[in-house]
């Protein structure tokens, strides 16, 4: 059975954590935006069916784990965005609008070494839209949560990486 690739270290709590908006506006792109964790899961998922055609199981494996990973971020972030008086829906929130999700975000590279680098891509974009998020939020307990999942992110661009070198090696 799959595992999820995690940091070895809790998430922090989400109860206690008050309703506040701006926070879950703020937080909304990492959801469901075009890099969001949303994304990122139908996007793994696709990749890893080509992978295990392509017979690379090893790298299948590490793809669907990090999938696995991806969909705990998407819990996380969906049941913060509940906790924060927000509607968990799959769109990108704005104090104006709705941008509702849309699988055309998904890259749909099927050859080996452009669907690793487009993986590592899209983590890449994960941790700086973390990173910017952080700089934003005000709400530590927010930040504690978005902090820890950076660090999944960060050890997901470390197995990708590992990957494309053992392809090269």
């Amino acid at each position: 059975m799959f595992k999820p690739l995690t940091v070895n270290l809790p998430y922090p709590p989400i109860d206690g954590i008050n309703i506040d908006k701006r926070s879950a506006i703020i937080l909304c792109s990492a959801y469901a935006g075009s890099h969001g964790e949303l994304n990122s899961i139908l996007q793994y998922i696709y990749h890893y069916f080509y992978f295990k055609k392509l017979g690379k199981h090893d790298c299948a494996n590490t793809i669907i784990s990090i999938a696995l990973a991806e969909m705990m971020h998407l819990e996380t972030l969906g049941q913060l965005l509940l906790q924060l008086g927000a509607d968990p829906v799959y769109a990108t929130n704005t104090p104006f609008s709705r941008d509702f999700y849309c699988t055309n975000k998904v890259i749909y590279s099927n050859q080996f070494e452009k669907m690793v680098m487009d993986d590592v891509t899209g983590e890449l974009v994960a941790i700086d839209c973390y990173e910017r998020i952080l700089r934003l939020l005000k709400n530590q307990k927010v930040e504690a949560v978005i902090a820890r999942i950076k660090l999944d992110e960060e050890l997901h661009v470390k197995a990708l990486k590992q990957i494309l070198s053992e392809k090269q090696g």
